[in-house]
């Protein structure tokens, strides 16, 4: 037996009796048994350790304290304890005695509730302040609460992750809340800005063609972790590495946001569409010094983060105010358990990591050149046939795209995004860089005897501006998130078509249009694995704000009135992703390594003139002629970047009888000719085409 306490006040109002059992270390976190609930947590230099029950999440004082004893209830460095007669819903947290010394990286604070690091849900009380976790104090009442969860009664009817190739996927970025929040009949009010709200959106994704969802961070995070009047937005502030979001959560229960989540996965998969999460291992919401403590440095600081030499300070590689010490056992093994979590309980299809290459760093902040938590992650057998992107660079410098480690990691391809940008704005130099950005960019991937589709090509994501702002703004306008428009990226390589921001000029947002065009058929026809940003699709604008992180309004959400005034953009997206899947010389040969696939294929390039591609720095055209790999036609590209119209001379289209190329895209030509279905599109006649100023044409010949 041992004592536990009802408080009052911080004050030991009475004492009673229970049986409290010594309980097991392992599994940690809270486990429900029939008779009750186990308690484990790790915490090495801890004193002592309390867990704390309670009836409601926003209450002053725990309904029941219960102490637990090093002598009796600590196996190595692990606290565990049994308490018979919980059940699933039970509310608790910690509170961990420790001393205080920031020189030696310790920072106990006995006074602050901790939420458990393997919870699987939290109770977010209404009156949650981040400000009382980094105040000297009790905060029970404007705590995080952790919740006992109970994961074995859902009905998943079958379903498994999807594991489908990547020469078959289409990636589409989209923010949970920000996909279904704005005013739209079809979801329930209810329901906009959640889960169950992003069930009501799946035939808008299957109608656009779409084969996975990349959702930005859904794991618990602190929307507090913000500048003063606005919301952590984006989600990059984790508290919890297990937990969904409660705020994207329309049941009002502490388990809704797991089986609501589920359900979401579920309905997904059922429509042939993957999840992929997008996750943050790299940092948390506790921030620097001067942040609070919520979780994990109150359970061991100098465990759980990188720290600088003096120990006191945090090193920052994440741009965030810490940076997670991946490369510590313990951390390392929490990162695995969450993985494997996601994916057997969850039904998850892949992850894409937040700033992967901070995991590469060692305890000092030096890059490992074989990084072991990378390793155990790529080795992984429950994560054998998951999909893993990485964003191989971090805030510090560190930048490893093409080098990134390991057999089964893609990678963000930034020179792709980069190169590209560059080109269609008509920036000089960029013609001898384009075969390597619409061939996977062999430069940096044909040495590792990788498939093509490792690198995934964007243009646009989350971080930066959107495509229509990217073709509407040549400085970023970042005023509202009151860091005086010191944040966000410089360097866009953006332009605006002759006018800062909107316009009702037709020739300008015909132009918009234009570029918009060439940017999507370049992303969609280029080797690799295509990713698109929600709300492209129908030229969705945050006003120039390329750093939307905090906020939470109509700035970041989608507007969904956009589809009818941009139908021909949401067309010609919907119809580009259609042709893509069914090109073999796209897809190729999923066991094929991109060194095998630039051998089989039959490639020429040319300029204005067949076979005389011009490389010089002054050039701002390419075409290239590729051969289908199952030899049944061949695809004519031409790219124009120059600023006036350039007559290309075309190869004998193929076939014995030379019937002639047919006009697939046409980036200058106004709704419906733009773009037609290749069986569909119209003849082309005679030896040459005339390609306008900034525009990008695709020929198909069939045999």
């Amino acid at each position: 037996m041992i004592e536990d306490s009802v408080m009052d006040n911080g004050l030991i109002q009475s004492k009673r009796k229970s049986v409290i059992r010594r309980g097991t270390c392992y599994p940690l976190g809270a486990t429900v048994y029939p008779d009750g609930v186990n308690f484990s947590v790790f915490s090495k230099n801890a004193t002592g350790i309390e867990i704390l029950l309670f009836d409601e999440d926003d209450d002053p004082i725990p309904a029941r304290i219960i102490p637990l004893r090093s002598s009796r209830n600590r196996t190595f460095y692990y606290w565990h304890a049994f308490v018979p007669g919980l059940t699933v819903g039970q509310l608790y947290a910690y509170r961990v005695r420790g001393p205080y010394q920031p020189n030696k990286g310790l920072r106990f604070a006995g006074d602050k509730v901790l939420i458990d690091p393997y919870a699987k849900a939290i109770a977010v009380p209404s009156t949650y302040s981040r400000i009382s976790a980094r105040q000297p104090g009790n905060n029970c009442a404007s705590a995080m609460k952790s919740v006992v969860t109970d994961l074995s009664h859902f009905d998943w009817e079958g379903d498994r992750p999807l594991n489908r190739p990547y020469t078959q996927t289409i990636i589409y970025e989209l923010h949970v809340k920000g996909f279904t929040n704005r005013s739209n009949s079809a979801v329930d009010a209810e329901k906009r800005g959640t889960y169950a709200g992003l069930i009501e959106k799946i035939p808008y994704l299957k109608d656009l063609g779409v084969t996975a969802v990349e959702l930005l961070p859904v794991f618990q995070f602190d929307e507090q972790d913000a500048p003063e009047g606005l919301t952590n937005y984006w989600g990059y502030s984790p508290v919890s590495f297990f937990a969904p979001h409660v705020g994207y959560s329309f049941r009002k229960d502490p388990l809704g946001p797991i089986d609501e989540f589920r359900g979401m996965v579920k309905a997904l998969h059922r429509a042939g569409i993957e999840v992929i999460l997008d996750v943050v291992y790299n940092h948390t919401a506790e921030g620097g010094i001067d942040g609070p403590t919520l979780s994990f440095k109150g359970f061991d600081n100098n465990v759980y983060y990188i720290l600088e030499e003096d120990r006191k300070n945090y090193a920052n590689f994440s741009g965030t105010g810490n940076t997670l010490n991946a490369s510590n056992t313990i951390v390392r093994r929490l990162i695995l358990d969450s993985l494997h979590y996601w994916v057997e309980e969850m039904h998850v299809d892949g992850f894409r990591f937040d700033l992967a290459s901070i995991l590469s760093r060692g305890e000092h902040g030096q890059p490992y050149q074989n990084p072991p938590t990378l390793w155990d992650i790529e080795s992984d057998p429950k994560l054998a046939s998951t999909k893993l992107i990485a964003e191989a660079w971090d805030a510090a410098g560190l930048y490893q795209v093409g080098s990134f480690i390991g057999d089964r990691w893609t990678e963000w391809n930034g020179k792709f995004r980069d190169d590209i940008r560059s080109f269609v704005r008509g920036d000089p130099g960029l013609v001898s860089k384009l075969p390597a950005r619409l061939l996977a960019s062999p430069d940096l991937y044909a040495h590792e005897e990788r498939e093509p589709e490792q690198s995934i090509n964007f243009i646009t994501s989350h971080d930066g501006f959107t495509l229509n702002d990217l073709v509407s703004y040549d400085r970023k306008h970042n005023e509202a998130n009151k860091e005086g428009n010191h944040d966000g990226h410089n360097q866009n390589l953006s332009w605006n078509c002759g006018v800062e921001g909107p316009t009702d000029d037709p020739k300008i947002e015909r132009l918009r249009n234009r570029q918009i065009k060439n940017f999507l058929a370049i992303t969609m026809l280029s080797l690799g694995t295509p990713m698109l940003l929600m709300g492209d699709e129908v030229r969705r604008s945050q006003g120039g704000n390329n750093n939307a992180y905090c906020q939470d309004n109509e700035i970041s959400w989608f507007d969904w009135s956009l589809l009818d005034k941009h139908y021909d953009i949401h067309r010609f997206f919907k119809r580009l992703i259609s042709i893509r899947l069914n090109l073999d010389v796209i897809r190729g040969d999923q066991d094929q390594t991109l060194t095998e696939f630039l051998q089989r294929s039959r490639i020429q390039w040319h300029g204005v003139s067949l076979n005389k591609p011009d490389w010089g720095n002054n050039s701002r055209s390419l075409a290239l002629t590729i051969h289908c790999l199952k030899g049944q036609c061949r695809f004519h590209f031409m790219l124009n970047s120059y600023w006036k119209a350039l007559d290309f001379e075309l190869p004998k289209a193929a076939g014995k009888k030379r019937i002639g190329w047919r006009r697939v895209v046409d980036t200058y030509l106004a709704f419906p000719e733009d773009i037609c279905e290749p069986a569909e599109a119209p003849f082309v006649e005679g030896s040459k085409y005339l390609v306008q100023a900034r525009t990008v044409a695709v020929l198909v010949s069939e045999k």
